[in-house]
């Protein structure tokens, strides 16, 4: 029987595929991670990795999820080893260096939100920021 975890897990898991193929056509050496290592993808050609985020109801709320912290701990942006986070909304693919969110978040001087997350069973602590002005820092992946 498939569940809404294994639909959301399969989703993302064919979402990280497209973006590796649109990386693959400029870095033919682009590999999933396999294992947790802290991102999704890895591009031995310049030694830089991609963590990928999928935010589809941001197409309504217009507004992207950047956790920051989960049972207590820092997680998300505060933790990221990837050198790139690419979010897809349903129509596009945006790349932003994690330090690019972070200026994002500090200068549009935004304040956290804790709720608890579809799926989660405790509260997260993130920072909900509107899709337009985050986009702005960020460089759209070409399908090309």
């Amino acid at each position: 029987m498939e569940t809404t975890f294994h639909r959301d897990l399969q989703r993302g898991i064919d979402i990280e595929l497209d973006v590796l193929n649109i990386i693959k056509k400029k870095y033919v050496s682009a590999t999933l991670v396999n294992k947790y290592k802290g991102y999704d993808i890895w591009i031995p050609e310049i030694s830089k990795s991609i963590e990928v985020k999928s935010d589809l109801k941001s197409n309504y709320t217009n507004n992207i999820v950047i956790e920051i912290e989960m049972y207590g701990k820092p997680s998300g942006l505060m933790i990221t080893e990837a050198d790139y986070w690419v979010f897809y909304d349903g129509n596009q693919y945006i790349s932003i260096e994690p330090m690019e969110i972070i200026r994002c978040i500090f200068l549009n001087k935004l304040t956290h939100a804790e709720f608890i997350g579809k799926g989660d069973t405790v509260p997260k602590k993130a920072f909900l920021v509107k899709k337009d002005i985050l986009f702005q820092y960020g460089k759209v992946l070409d399908n090309e």
